[in-house]
């Protein structure tokens, strides 16, 4: 939390939830009760190869894997043409969080949570105007 970006985890179901966490650090300890408590066991989960998430069997769910480092951003497993390997919702997601931080220069790591947690709630309700404003009030109320 030192530096200047300080580590965030996306986790997203295509078609579905995100869950942002910003964290201290990027260690398999820190990451594995945002997972455990996000992502029911036995889900086959898809990540770059990054060695942090080289525990995920282990903690019970499956992995799959693409590696950018060879310029792979998804590939075909059951050689039907269709490439359901892929990582590319959490990076379409990253792009859009960027686009939306960016005006916002200058975020303090102490509110970044709180820009992190409304961005994650206006994914998750899908909603835009009052409809958005709508859920919000819900939200707080409830």
């Amino acid at each position: 939390m030192e530096k200047d970006k300080p580590p965030i985890l996306g986790l997203i179901q295509r078609g579905g939830q995100v869950a942002l966490r910003m964290l201290a650090n990027v260690q398999q300890k820190t990451i594995k009760p945002v997972i455990t408590a996000a992502v029911a066991q036995g889900t086959l989960v898809h990540t770059d190869e990054y060695s942090i998430y080289a525990r995920l069997p282990a903690w019970g769910y499956g992995h799959k894997t693409v590696c950018h480092a060879r310029g792979e951003y998804a590939h075909d497993e059951g050689g039907d043409g269709f490439c359901e390997v892929h990582v590319n919702t959490m990076e379409g997601f990253w792009s859009l969080l960027r686009s939306w931080l960016r005006p916002h220069r200058g975020i303090s790591q102490d509110k970044l949570p709180l820009y992190l947690g409304f961005f994650q709630f206006v994914h998750n309700t899908r909603r835009r105007g009052k409809a958005l404003l709508i859920a919000l009030i819900a939200g707080l109320v409830a």
